[in-house]
């Protein structure tokens, strides 16, 4: 071992010990390219895809609200997961587009909070709304009869309201546990966006309490859906099948579809990017995976719910010829 003179090894000890007392004021986002052209090629490119998927779930709002045909509860929860869609992939898209086009990595403390909150409470009212999702298709198929009494209106805000209850404790509590850490040395997110997993290796503080949390949490929350859903749809599907008109078959499984499309890539998009540990360089792989998690599902949503939907596809031919109307009329 090397023996430093008294004074500097004093001076050395000093420069250690604040190498890891100092705190974190900002933290640097992961690039999606070093090569400027990229850079603004990528912006682009998420730009657009931004605007496709808004204007898609901003359309399902507008139909599923103006169309008196269309209020029922099944378009009441549908109308709700797009509102939900629409902010989250409004929470990182747009930032990302932006610090790409003008080349900056950088989010304060308060904004990386702000997101991982708001990303979290997203992600957990979509998922949660795709299982009450689920109860509705159950309960409308499986007792048509008593559907206009189980699933009425009261029922459906209040099964809303939890959602949206419980995912803000739900986001609180772990955005509160994760900024109870100590950020020190390393202030570089190996995301495009702060979320927990990204956070938690970056950490100077003990963090395995915070990960058994996050993961336990996931896991009871996710599995305990997951197998609602599971059981809602054995049922659904053991009920179809016993339908002896094939037109009605084929009716109810256009409904189910859409929404078994829309969980599976929500689940296998969401699970694989937060119960695989994120690299300690960051690659390639890390971004694309939470592209598809943050990026995918609210695009693709409405075009799924439009192209299975024959009441969507004429409640959307009419707003739009109504909109056509009116441009031709102010002209």
């Amino acid at each position: 071992m090397e023996h430093l003179p008294p004074e500097r090894e004093v001076t050395h000890w000093i420069l250690k010990m604040s190498n890891f007392t100092t705190t974190v004021t900002e933290f640097l986002l992961m690039r999606f390219s070093d090569t400027r052209e990229l850079q603004i090629l990528y912006s682009l490119l998420f730009f657009l895809i931004y605007s496709a998927a808004m204007m898609g779930n901003i359309l399902i709002i507008i139909i599923t609200t103006t169309d008196s045909r269309l209020d029922t509860p099944m378009y009441f929860f549908l109308r709700n997961l797009s509102i939900v869609d629409a902010c989250f992939i409004s929470i990182t898209v747009p930032q990302a587009s932006i610090n790409s086009m003008v080349n900056n990595r950088t989010i304060s403390v308060t904004g990386c909070a702000a997101q991982i909150f708001l990303v979290t409470f997203m992600a957990y009212v979509e998922f949660t709304l795709l299982t009450v999702m689920a109860r509705d298709r159950y309960v409308a198929i499986c007792y048509p009869l008593l559907y206009p009494v189980i699933m009425n209106h009261t029922v459906c805000m209040q099964m809303t309201f939890t959602c949206l209850f419980t995912g803000l404790l739900y986001a609180s509590f772990h955005t509160g546990y994760t900024f109870q850490l100590t950020f020190c040395q390393s202030n570089m997110i190996h995301q495009f966006f702060c979320d927990i997993p990204s956070l938690l290796k970056i950490s100077c503080s003990e963090t395995f309490s915070h990960t058994l949390s996050l993961l336990g949490s996931a896991l009871v929350i996710g599995i305990g859906c997951f197998v609602f859903i599971t059981a809602s749809y054995i049922t659904i599907f053991s009920t179809v099948l016993k339908f002896p008109v094939k037109e009605d078959q084929r009716k109810a499984f256009s409904i189910c579809v859409p929404h078994i499309i829309v969980v599976a890539l929500f689940l296998i998009s969401g699970y694989y990017v937060y119960l695989q540990p994120p690299s300690d360089s960051g690659s390639l792989k890390d971004i694309i995976l939470s592209l598809f998690y943050c990026i995918v599902p609210p695009f693709l949503n409405p075009i799924i719910y439009s192209l299975q939907n024959k009441q969507i596809k004429e409640a959307a031919s009419i707003v739009m010829k109504r909109k056509c109307f009116l441009l031709r009329f102010k002209a």
